[in-house]
Formats: C-alpha cells, sequence, structure tokens
C-alpha cells in the first residue's frame, strides 16, 4: 500500500520531504507547476504528493516504522527540523515511550500531515484478529 498524502504545493512539500526529512523524489509530474503529483523514496518506503482536487485532504497521519528513533529524531533535527511548532504535544518534541509499547515521535509537514516515525519491537508475540482460538470456537 502506498499512501497518497494531499498537499497543497507539491514542489514545496517536496522540499520538505527532501530536505528535512531525507526523502528522495524520484519522478514529479509536471515538473515546475502546480496541480502536480511526485513519487519519494526513503529506503523501502515509498509516499506520494498530490496537489490534484480529489486526492485526499491535509491533515492525516501515516505511519512509518523505524529502528532507532533516537537517532533518526537527532538526524532530521540536525537536517532542520524545528519541533517548536507543537510545544504542547510530547511526540512532535522528540521520542516518547507509549503505554502501548512503542516509541514514537511525530513530524507535521508544511500542510499538517502527520508521519508518525514508529520503532516497535517484533509483533511476533501479538494475537492474529483474524484466528479464532479453540475456546471461542466451541463456544
Amino acid at each position: 500500500m502506498i499512501p497518497v498524502i494531499k498537499c497543497s504545493r507539491v514542489h514545496a512539500s517536496i522540499g520538505f520531504y527532501t530536505r528535512v526529512l531525507d526523502f528522495t523524489c524520484v519522478g514529479v509530474w509536471p515538473e515546475d507547476e502546480d496541480p502536480a503529483y511526485a513519487v519519494l523514496m526513503r529506503g523501502a518506503d515509498e509516499v506520494h504528493l498530490s496537489s490534484h482536487a480529489g486526492d485526499g485532504v491535509p491533515g492525516q497521519a501515516l505511519g512509518v516504522v523505524v529502528e532507532d528513533s533516537e537517532a533518526l529524531f537527532a538526524e532530521f533535527r540536525g537536517r532542520g527540523l524545528q519541533p517548536s511548532a507543537r510545544p504542547d504535544s510530547p511526540v512532535h518534541q522528540g521520542p516518547t515511550e507509549q503505554s502501548w509499547g512503542t516509541v514514537e515521535f511525530y513530524v507535521d509537514d508544511p500542510d499538517g500531515n502527520t508521519l508518525r516515525f514508529i520503532e516497535r519491537d517484533d509483533l511476533a508475540g501479538a494475537e492474529d484478529p483474524g484466528e479464532v482460538d479453540e475456546e471461542d470456537e466451541e463456544a
């Protein structure tokens, strides 16, 4: 699944995603005006940016699973990330241990979309909601 992130100005958003969040733009159409559509990659993660009408609404949230949230947050800060825009939100200020067992930090893009960078342990012990327990089956 590839998320399409709605933005008001694709080219400005490309600047933020590539300069601060270390994504690489692999294509943008058209190259010099809006509305436009762009494909960005960061490692194996792919996101699409769109300023076309009908391609979602600004303000969505996306989760990105990462291995080392502390190091990644420090890298983003070094690349110009300013968490001060959300001083009331601990997860926007840096990696935060969540009660559900993850460590997360959030970054808002220029259009108010939130990328949630999530460090988690292997979920191998988690129950598959599609599996039926034998006791449940007998009931």
